[in-house]
């Protein structure tokens, strides 16, 4: 049923961006005066066809991973005289970069319109206020202390944690010193608190900036369970199940989960005894964590998947509502923010500062789409919307077959004043093709060795 759950949601929004996509190349293409043949949802055998008045084929496929619209075109067949006017070579450069460009501008929209959504119910963000600090971290060297509040980093204001993570995201990979500047709550002074790093996290999978400083917000967990248990995991063979609520580890009661996930990894092939609660009866657990390696370090791993309740103090969280109209400009900020945050990411993953360990495929997108429809509504119309921005962006590189490649080889066209030639515009396509394909097993071969 999970896994049922999990196509199900993937496959919805697959189909929306899609969809969504397609329509931008169609809805313009149509105002250009381009004959379109066929829009396409899917590949394969069809499941549902019609044509409209001017007609157009529209499909709808049994394989919903894609779609296309088919324009006339002199290039693809033969086109008759009186319809020649109609196809998608006769148009001028301009119009052709409009109709490629508008599927990319399509998702932008999308992306916009669901934070819009978002933001009608108002924004709720935690106050980047420190509740602990990790022995031997590099917060703690740098002189960080509970109960400070991070209030910029190289002077750009950081209001809520999740700025500070969007931000502290710009130093992976680099080396020198990350500025901070802090304060304490109720004073009007201002600390300078550098942190210095080199080549911070290049290596690292699933890099995640504020748990390598060592800080963390003050959390009161009241319940950490299993949301998962891989079969073939240490965890399972000691006997743990999905839903088991973790009580204690080596006679400790647990009341932080970063404390749990670090006993876990200095266990590695050593023995943690786990009281648990299943089913309202109390258990023990022998297990010895399966050593893996993990940032160039060999840990202890369970083979789990955690999901912790509990609460941040009320007095930290900041709450901001909008209307229908003040909504518009921070869905326009949200969606200009995240896409800087996608192509930064792809610069550093070209340039080396990003572990290509991070590259996921169509795995990864699957359970991500399952886990955000779980946990609610909102969760899952902010990942249609990341996603959106995800393939906009990357729609945009200039790589043949790609609209962007498209695009590349238009304006080089304005630039000459003549089209590239067929053939080397064929070269191209067949580079680029032969690119994404390498970039897909790979991306698809990180989802399978990936840790549950």
């Amino acid at each position: 049923m999970a896994l049922l759950q999990t196509l199900f949601y993937t496959f919805i929004a697959l189909g929306i961006l899609v969809t969504i996509h397609e329509f931008g190349h169609f809805w313009v293409a149509r105002r250009c005066g381009v004959k379109v043949e066929r829009f396409s949802i899917g590949f394969g055998t069809p499941l549902l066809r019609w044509r409209d008045k001017q007609d157009t084929e529209f499909v709808l496929a049994l394989l919903p991973l894609g779609g296309y619209v088919k324009m006339l075109d002199e290039r693809e067949g033969n086109v008759s005289e009186e319809d020649r006017p109609f196809s998608f070579n006769s148009k001028t450069v301009w119009q052709r970069i409009a109709i490629v460009a508008a599927g990319p501008i399509a998702n932008f929209l999308l992306a916009f319109l669901a934070f819009w959504l978002i933001f009608l119910a108002g924004e709720r963000d935690l106050a980047p206020v420190v509740g602990q600090v990790k022995e031997g971290s590099l917060a703690e060297q740098a002189g960080f202390e509970p109960g400070m509040e991070i209030i910029a980093i190289e002077g750009q204001s950081t209001p809520t944690w999740s700025a500070v993570s969007r931000k502290l995201f710009d130093f992976i990979g680099t080396s020198g010193e990350i500025p901070f500047v802090v304060t304490y709550e109720g004073s009007t002074l201002e600390y300078e608190m550098p942190v210095t790093v080199s080549a911070w996290l290049r290596e690292a999978e699933e890099p995640s900036p504020l748990r390598d400083l060592g800080v963390m917000p003050p959390f009161e967990l009241d319940a950490l369970s299993l949301a998962g248990v891989a079969e073939d995991g240490s965890g399972y063979l000691a006997g743990l199940r999905t839903g088991d609520r973790l009580v204690a580890i080596n006679g400790e009661i647990i009341t932080d989960v970063n404390d749990f996930i670090a006993t876990v990894a200095g266990s590695a092939q050593s023995m943690v005894v786990l009281d648990i609660e299943r089913d309202s009866k109390s258990l023990i657990i022998e297990a010895v964590p399966k050593m893996v390696e993990r940032d160039g370090q060999q840990v202890g791993q369970l083979g789990v998947r955690l999901s912790s309740t509990g609460k941040f103090p009320e007095e930290h969280m900041r709450d901001v509502d909008y209307n229908a109209l003040t909504a518009i400009p921070r869905s326009i900020r949200e969606t200009y923010e995240s896409s800087a945050f996608v192509l930064k990411s792809i610069g550093k993953l070209i340039v080396g500062d990003l572990s290509p360990k991070n590259l996921s495929g169509p795995i990864t997108i699957a359970k991500v789409a399952g886990e955000s429809a779980a946990s609610g509504i909102d969760n899952f119309i902010r990942f249609v919307a990341i996603l959106s921005i995800m393939l906009g962006v990357m729609n945009l590189l200039p790589i043949p077959v790609l609209d962007g490649g498209h695009l590349m080889y238009y304006f080089i066209e304005i630039i000459k004043g003549s089209p590239v030639s067929d053939r080397i515009q064929m070269v191209g396509y067949k580079v680029g093709f032969s690119m994404l394909m390498g970039l897909m097993v790979f991306a698809t071969y990180n989802d399978v060795m990936r840790p549950f």
